[in-house]
């Protein structure tokens, strides 16, 4: 039996393949179109995933009646045509029978069934499913049960959306830049006035005087200078803090579990993420939380089947050994390399086999990556660490996939990957065998260096690199070395 599952129609569409031996594959569909958060499948993605042979049951990540039924009381229109999702994968030459799952069963499956634990408390916080824009699940064994959920139009997911558009940048997309830049801003001279926005806040039940789903740039519209940004953006950062503590504190003391899932667009919020282990003893929060996830959540939702997930590497695959050697001559001469090797990453954030990797010591270096990566200047960047040192350097809770900001013991060693307030978003890499880890344990070897500047390779705008036509492409126009398999493949 070969199952896909698929999130698309709306913003950042993925697909997921699973066959009897579980799932074998799961990527972006911009990594295939080069269309930064592509909304839609496109053929180049569903030849990809038929390697694995012709599906036999397709399984959608939210129920399209609903969501049209949402739309209407939103006063959006009748969308029943748009909605139609049969018709949209019949025109992709997709005929397997579709069944539905609901968009935060999806998003709770995906956190809860690729966990470790075998019982967890799971919270999803996301601008909006079908109606649903906040749940909390009890998870035991196979089942999941919904015990709370807070409902369209308030939501702490449209909110955050809403002031990332509030000072200039792109909703649904920039939000993570909201978040580096609140380390520039002052949260205390806002404060009090982003709180009158809020008409009611007790535990998960968190209530807003408009609906933001409309934006709100008009808030406050006499704030234009760079600083005022910067202190919306630290405002809305302290306040997302406040309202994450006050659900995790009710789905603690209503829950039973130690463990937490954490789920949904908001759980990519990593500068907020430590707050979990305030109240839970164990935190899970899938690589890829949001929306494209829910690509994997959906089956797993419909299958009602554990699938721990130890990696991340579910991609197009460019075939070759690592290029070690390679990488470690350039990042010598120049101090930058980018790789582009083995499956690509699920998710938003590259974990080296599709990253631009630099030496973390020099001071130049933060600025010459943001040049080649088109970025704003005060954008940080993450290190990937040997996981054995990563505790003699950073303080605080890391991961391997990036997921919690840490405070860097020693920014003067490393000031590459240290941001302005002292934080650094880390991924630590195990004695996994893996190419990453063969590449930090031979740069550690050569230059007592235990770790390297990790960014995603692509530029703002633009998808992560997927195949050796991207590779190449990027190194041309970026006059960047890209190495993707060592020279004695």
């Amino acid at each position: 039996m070969i199952t896909w599952g698929i999130s698309a129609n709306s913003h950042d569409a993925a697909l997921a393949v699973f066959t009897d031996e579980g799932l074998e594959f799961a990527s972006h569909s911009e990594r295939f179109s080069g269309i930064k958060n592509d909304p839609d499948l496109n053929k180049e993605l569903i030849d990809y995933a038929k390697k694995w042979g012709q599906p036999d049951e397709l399984i959608w990540y939210e129920r399209p009646l609903v969501k049209t039924l949402r739309q209407f009381r939103a006063g959006q229109g009748i969308r029943l045509r748009e909605n139609n999702i049969r018709n949209y994968l019949r025109s992709y030459g997709l005929h397997a029978p579709v069944r539905f799952v609901s968009h935060h069963h999806s998003h709770a499956a995906a956190g809860y069934y690729t966990s470790p634990f075998t019982e967890a408390t799971v919270v999803c916080i996301d601008s909006i499913g079908e109606f649903d824009t906040l749940t909390v699940w009890n998870g035991s064994g196979n089942k999941l049960k919904k015990i709370y959920s807070q409902r369209y139009p308030h939501s702490v997911g449209l909110w955050y959306s809403a002031m990332t558009q509030r000072i200039g940048l792109k909703p649904n997309e920039d939000e993570y830049i909201l978040m580096g830049m609140a380390a520039y801003g002052n949260p205390k001279r806002l404060w009090n006035d982003m709180y009158e926005m809020f008409d009611f806040v007790d535990g998960p039940d968190i209530r807003y005087k408009d609906n933001l789903h409309r934006g709100c740039k008009n808030w406050k519209p006499e704030l234009t200078t760079e600083r005022d940004m910067f202190d919306i953006a630290a405002a809305t950062q302290k306040t997302y803090e406040f309202t994450l503590e006050q659900i995790l504190e009710w789905a603690k003391k209503n829950t039973k579990s130690s463990n937490l899932v954490l789920m949904g667009g908001c759980a990519l919020n990593c500068s907020a993420n430590h707050l979990a282990y305030k109240y839970f003893d164990d935190v899970w929060i899938m690589p890829n939380p949001g929306d494209a996830g829910s690509s994997i959540g959906a089956v797993l939702a419909h299958k009602k089947q554990h699938m721990p997930m130890d990696h991340a590497y579910l991609g197009y695959n460019i075939e070759g050994d690592y290029p070690v050697e390679e990488a470690i001559s350039e990042l010598k001469k120049t101090g930058i390399v980018g790789v582009a090797n083995g499956r690509a990453e699920f998710g938003p954030r590259a974990f080296g086999n599709r990253s631009l990797l630099a030496d973390p010591r020099s001071i130049d270096i933060k600025q010459r990556v943001n040049d080649i990566k088109q970025r704003q200047q005060f954008r940080p960047f993450a290190p990937v660490v040997l996981y054995e040192h990563a505790v003699d350097n950073f303080e605080g809770c890391f991961n391997n996939y990036m997921q919690f900001t840490s405070k860097c013991k020693r920014p003067d060693l490393y000031p590459a990957i240290s941001h302005v307030d002292g934080t650094s978003r880390v991924q630590t890499v195990e004695a996994d065998g893996s190419g990453i880890r063969r590449l930090l344990e031979a740069w550690y070897e050569a230059t007592g260096c235990p770790m390297l500047l990790n960014t995603s390779l692509n530029i703002k705008g633009k998808p992560i690199v997927n195949n050796l036509t991207d590779a190449q492409e990027f190194a041309i126009m970026y006059n960047i070395k890209v190495f993707t398999k060592a020279k004695n493949d």
